[in-house]
């Protein structure tokens, strides 16, 4: 199955696409596609300038056929942190990343498996940090082979460095050529021309960047003119280190011939540039270039004559040209700036121009949120390195301060969450102690980036942090916020208390005046899934409806989300071809986020209703990019733990489904079982009830306990039902025996039907003929059979093999039992019984199958708890919360015990009862 959703990435695609043709190294694309052909790990080395680059991706574009699951690029001149290369890289490739594992064990999970190229450009000032990306990668994947351009090895074990030679001298005449008459077209050399282009050939060892940076002087120019200014440069520039090499002398003399030429104007504003560490627009440009001696207004022509000298190379993207200083040029000019007293200026001026950048953008981030996101993380480069500027000793930490709060929207969208915390708390460090807007930000955008990095332990705690400050200042919008947040953190382990702060957070946006916005639609995305979790499903739909196409425009990360839960609320009450299409369409909502937790709880919903409808090939098919990160090691992703368990299931794997079930069934909060924890101990229960041995049987127990203590404690009803059915499971081959399962069984489908939870109803109904037949064999234990099989076919909920195993057993012995005739007859008719009728079949028709008609023996077990909540003083209203039933069922229980109790009304019950306890 490939589809949007499934399809791996496009090969080549990444690559860049140079402006200007390649000249000659034919030879050389040979013998590099040659080694890549044989070995995983191949380094170009060569000083800077030497083409490295540029024959990179010739041999790569060459070998794009070779590798059908992707060649992708990075680039790493831009990156001043080491420990970014890893992120830069999963980001090119789309590859997920855990933020517990790290982006580094994630890529190489990422690209396991894949026959995948990846080039990794300009490792020199990185190479530890790009040996590791490599060298993991490489152990990961057997068919994925890295191609690093670097001025030095790596040096790893198997890497095959290929030093990348100059031009000859007829390819490096050609290339001058070339360049100059893209900046005198048409331009030939005349005899005396020609041969002064062979002696700068001579001069500049064939060097491409260096014969580049010296042909873009012929359009102001001569040949004879360029030879003669190098060599005087040569004279004066080429008293180097004595331990150079003659390559990089010779660049360096070229560059800084380049940049002699230059007036006092350009120079400065080269120099300033250099604080770029990516693309940059104009506007940057000009910000940061401006003061003098560049005359204001002038930026422009400058920062022209700079491309027109190859020492600022241009890029067009979406119509608006960005500008970039290679590397080497950008090494160069830097160290020019450190030379002068304006380093700090400068860099001051960069990080309030991206201060400003990220607090203006802020504006789109509702209206709209994906030109605001591709802003921001077009810009990211340079907003890590502002940041690192401005929270380092001498930097500006007060702008540095305001930007990492600006930031942390961005952070709570990206896969750079981590990263985002730890900016965050530096940030927040700064001035641990402060009470100011500024720091409530700060403590905010922490809550919010946990949100998605780590939720679990941490969210919750640090929006009350953020709360309290907040409210301190009097600021509602920022309140509303941090009471959205506490309500998520709380919504794990405590729906009442969600609940009560998203009507505060309601309340505070409202104050604010934001009532029609992000603050507001996302404390009602909080209630709604409240109404979820506990089984509310029309009134949660009603919610769902109102706000997804909102959050679809204000937060692509909730409306994915709300789409998700939708779609499994759908999925439980039997309308698969719906859930189908509300979770296609929270995948398609939360891919372009890029983010683990996003796309994978999209992708562990899809998975979901995949297997549910009996197709655990889709569901393999849409989950590999989340199963390549999740390994041996725990990837927080809500959902996974759980679909991954039913795979697992529908598969006959149950000790691999026990497994991802114990991964959900860890998922606390503070030290308290959250709902994610209820949903996985409830189905390792029932994977362990049936494994037949007493250890498992003892192990389920102790998880259904827990199970059913959590879902009584938060109300939700369909984890529930499914540990009774486990129960009743465990109650078989206990002392309790058959006649009590029968009754657990009973508790699952009260609480099924009155909660419209008709995708479990054929698998109780079974269980309810199982256990009925072995007590005493009926037709109608084969009615309610067929009853659920006809079911199953008109939902496409196919059973899995266990529970097809059982069935099996459980008509072949009604076949013993009543003779085949009996059993055809039988299933005819429950074969014709709609699945609700059915149900309500069951319900009137419950017997006891031997248990006495009357005392306190002939009550059920739910009979019996209703018999100690009524001792205890509870009304029916309070009855019905606790034991998650509707008010008219209560009144029919009590109704049941009065009669087999022969007592008249709740008082001479209690009394009853009271009496009972104390004997």
């Amino acid at each position: 199955m490939t589809d949007q959703a499934t399809a791996r990435p496009s090969a080549g695609r990444g690559l860049p696409r140079p402006a200007t043709s390649f000249v000659g190294r034919a030879d050389e694309v040979r013998a590099v596609t040659g080694l890549l052909g044989s070995h995983r790990l191949v380094t170009l080395a060569g000083p800077g300038g030497a083409g490295k680059t540029r024959l990179a991706i010739e041999a790569a574009r060459t070998l794009t056929p070779s590798f059908p699951d992707g060649v992708w690029w990075v680039e790493l001149a831009g990156l001043t942190d080491g420990s970014a290369v890893a992120g830069a890289a999963a980001e090119v490739t789309g590859a997920l990343v855990d933020p517990r594992r790290g982006p580094v064990a994630s890529l190489s999970a990422h690209l396991a498996g894949r026959r995948a190229l990846l080039c990794l450009d300009n490792a020199e000032h990185l190479g530890d940090e790009v040996a590791s990306v490599a060298e993991a990668v490489v152990q990961a994947g057997p068919e994925v082979t890295v191609l690093v351009t670097s001025r030095e090895p790596l040096r790893l074990a198997g890497e095959q460095v290929w030093r990348v030679p100059p031009l000859g001298d007829d390819e490096a005449v050609t290339l001058f050529v070339e360049r100059g008459a893209l900046v005198r077209p048409s331009y030939r050399p005349d005899p005396s021309g020609a041969e002064a282009i062979r002696a700068i050939v001579r001069h500049l060892d064939g060097i491409p960047l260096a014969l580049e940076l010296a042909a873009a002087w012929l359009g102001t120019l001569s040949a004879e003119q360029i030879l003669a200014g190098l060599d005087d440069r040569f004279r004066l520039l080429v008293r180097g280190p004595r331990n150079a090499q003659r390559r990089q002398r010779t660049l360096a003399a070229s560059i800084g011939w380049s940049h002699a030429l230059l007036d006092e104007v350009d120079r400065a504003l080269l120099r300033r540039l250099s604080v770029f560490a990516g693309p940059f627009p104009l506007d940057a440009a000009t910000s940061v270039g401006c003061g003098s001696p560049v005359p204001d207004g002038e930026e422009l022509t400058a920062l022209a004559r700079l491309v027109d000298a190859s020492l600022v190379m241009t890029e067009e993207h979406a119509g608006q040209v960005r500008y970039r200083l290679l590397e080497t040029i950008r090494a160069f000019a830097g160290a020019r700036l450190g030379e002068t007293d304006e380093d700090a200026v400068v860099r001051g001026r960069h990080l309030r121009y991206y201060a400003g950048l990220t607090e203006a953008a802020d504006a789109w981030r509702e209206a709209d949120p994906d030109r605001w996101q591709s802003t921001l993380q077009g810009e990211y480069a340079d907003l890590r390195a502002a940041l690192d500027w401005a929270l380092s000793d001498g930097g500006a930490p007060d702008t540095g301060r305001r930007l990492a709060a600006s930031m942390a929207w961005l952070w709570h969208l990206d896969r750079r969450g981590i990263e985002g915390v730890e900016y965050l708390r530096r940030a927040i460090g700064v001035a641990p102690d402060e009470r100011s807007i500024v720091q409530a930000r700060l403590l905010t955008g922490l809550a919010l980036v946990l949100d998605t990095a780590a939720p679990l332990d941490l969210e919750y705690d640090a929006a009350t942090r953020a709360l309290e400050l907040a409210t301190e200042l009097g600021d509602d919008d920022l309140r509303a916020l941090c009471l959205d947040l506490a309500a998520v953190g709380a919504c794990y382990t405590d729906f009442d208390q969600a609940w009560e702060l998203a009507e505060q957070a309601a309340a505070a946006a409202a104050a604010a005046r934001a009532d029609d916005g992000l603050a507001a639609t996302s404390s009602r995305a909080v209630q709604a899934l409240v109404l979820h979790h506990r089984d509310r499903h029309a009134e949660a739909n009603a919610v769902f409806d109102d706000i997804v196409p909102a959050l679809v425009r204000q937060h692509r990360g909730i409306a994915a989300t709300m789409l998700g839960f939708q779609a499994t609320g759908a999925l439980a009450t039997g309308d698969v071809d719906r859930a189908q299409g509300l979770a296609a369409e929270g995948l398609t909502v939360a891919l372009p986020l890029g983010d683990i937790l996003r796309v994978g709880m999209a992708r562990a919903v899809q998975a979901v209703v995949h297997i549910r409808a009996g197709d655990p090939d889709a569901a393999d098919a849409v989950l590999d990019p989340v199963l390549r990160l999740a390994g041996e090691d725990e990837v927080f992703v809500t959902g996974l733990p759980y679909a991954l368990g039913l795979l697992a299931v529908s598969r006959d794997d149950p000790a691999a489904a026990a497994g991802w079930y114990r991964r959900g069934a860890a998922a606390s909060d503070r030290g308290v079982d959250s709902w994610i924890a209820a949903q996985s101990l409830a189905e390792l229960g029932a994977v362990l009830a049936t494994a037949g041995d007493a250890e498992s049987a003892a192990a389920a127990k102790v998880a259904l306990d827990r199970a059913v203590a959590t879902a009584a404690r938060l109300g939700m009803p369909r984890v529930l039902a499914v540990a009774r059915l486990a129960q009743a499971e465990l109650a078989v081959a206990g002392a309790d025996g058959t006649p009590h399962a029968v009754e657990l069984v009973h508790e699952a489908l009260t609480l099924q039907v009155e909660h419209g939870l008709r995708a479990g109803l054929p698998d109780t109904l079974e269980a309810l003929a199982r256990h009925g037949s072995a007590i005493r064999p009926t037709p109608d234990d084969v009615r309610v059979l067929g009853a659920a099989d006809a079911a199953r076919s008109s939902l496409g909920l196919p059973r899995p093999p266990g529970r097809h195993r059982q069935f099996v057993t459980t008509l072949a012995g009604l076949r013993t039992a009543l003779g085949a005739d009996a059993v055809a007859t039988a299933w005819d008719e429950g074969a014709r019984l709609a699945l609700d009728e059915a149900a309500g079949f069951v319900r009137r028709a419950r017997g006891s199958r031997g248990r006495p008609a009357s005392g306190w023996a002939s009550l059920t077990p739910t009979e019996l708890q209703v018999v100690a909540l009524v001792a205890d003083g509870c009304s029916n209203p309070e009855i019905a919360a606790r034991l998650l039933m509707g008010r008219g069922t209560v009144k029919t229980h009590l109704a049941h015990i009065f009669g087999k109790l022969d007592v008249a009304n709740r008082t001479e019950l209690a009394s009853l009862a009271s009496a009972r306890g104390r004997d």
